[in-house]
């Protein structure tokens, strides 16, 4: 009899625990948020999606991640995050101007982000070093690098005078990227034409001003808004034979002269040290905001070609990307 009993325990102890056991195993839940299009590839989430499996972390296996794209008005996009939000996701990642999206319908859960602009001025976080609430990731704002984008613009095109800053005033953190370029003008020489644009539609304006104040560089500051619109800013610019550069890789590809600035895909991976670690138990007011790790120089010679300019060799050694 004790043996039946004995038996019969072990049996139930076993049924208890299955759906114990099944709990402890299932994917944890990730919502990835922002700018693109299903069945378009990413390289912004195909980055983090190698930094996750490097962790351990393996959809269809111990991690379910759900991307939601936005397209089309704000609007549409704060629908959509009501949506991903329904979804219940145990940690979202969120990118770019839809990061203020997310903020704004406060999310009780984890979020971390990658922020062209500065998260602080913003209102995301209430410091880089303690983000103070469920909010954290990356700021791709690296204001030391705003004034070297300008020197190596001078340095590949001695005779400009005078620069033309293109940027967007509602984009968080502009006056800190402005005073920086502004700095390193004054110091080289160049005169200054502050150039900004209220909305993508005002584009054509602020380039027909660019010419009216007889600017021969232009600097465009990087956000998704620009990145969207840098061919047709690279075009109108080669045409009127004035040198650009900008933050990220993709204006280059797009026909800028050069960049410099964070290695966007390298960042996006390392967004995945912060899934990883919220995954494991800490809070994101724990984890300190931080700045890219690595940056590239990318070099488009076609571009300088069409301008007249030779790159100068010691500029091309130093080159992470050269396109031809």
């Amino acid at each position: 009899m004790q043996v039946r009993r004995r038996q019969f325990l072990i049996a139930a102890g076993v049924l208890l625990a299955a759906p114990l056991a099944r709990a402890q195993t299932a994917p944890r839940r990730m919502a990835w948020f922002g700018a693109g299009r299903a069945g378009t590839p990413s390289p912004f989430l195909d980055a983090m999606r190698a930094g996750l499996r490097e962790l351990g972390w393996e959809e269809g296996r111990n991690l379910a991640l759900t991307p939601f794209w936005t397209e089309g008005t704000p609007e549409e996009a704060e629908r959509l995050a009501r949506q991903m939000l329904e979804s219940n996701p145990e940690i979202i990642v969120v990118y770019g101007r839809d990061v203020l999206t997310v903020q704004r319908l406060k999310p009780a859960g984890p979020v971390v982000f990658g922020f062209s602009g500065n998260p602080v001025d913003a209102g995301v976080v209430q410091s880089f070093a303690r983000p103070g609430g469920s909010f954290t990731g990356m700021s791709f704002m690296s204001l030391e690098r705003v004034g070297k984008r300008v020197e190596l613009l001078r340095e590949i095109v001695p005779r400009i005078r005078r620069l033309a800053v293109l940027a967007r005033p509602e984009h968080a953190g502009e006056h800190r990227e402005r005073a920086a370029s502004e700095d390193v003008a004054r110091k080289l020489g160049l005169e200054v034409a502050y150039v900004p644009i209220q909305a993508a539609s005002g584009l054509d304006g602020a380039l027909q001003a660019v010419v009216q104040q007889h600017c021969d560089a232009l600097v465009a500051f990087p956000d998704a808004v620009m990145l969207a619109h840098s061919g047709r800013i690279a075009t109108f610019a080669e045409q009127r034979k004035i040198a650009t550069v900008s933050g990220w890789g993709g204006f280059a590809d797009n026909g800028f002269l050069l960049t410099f600035g964070p290695n966007l895909y390298d960042s996006y991976r390392r967004l995945a040290a912060y899934v990883d670690r919220i995954l494991r138990g800490a809070r994101p007011d724990q984890l300190p905001v931080e700045l890219p790790r690595t940056v590239e120089l990318v070099l488009n010679p076609r571009t300088a070609r069409a301008l007249g300019l030779t790159i100068p060799q010691s500029i091309l050694l130093r080159a992470d990307r050269v396109i031809e």
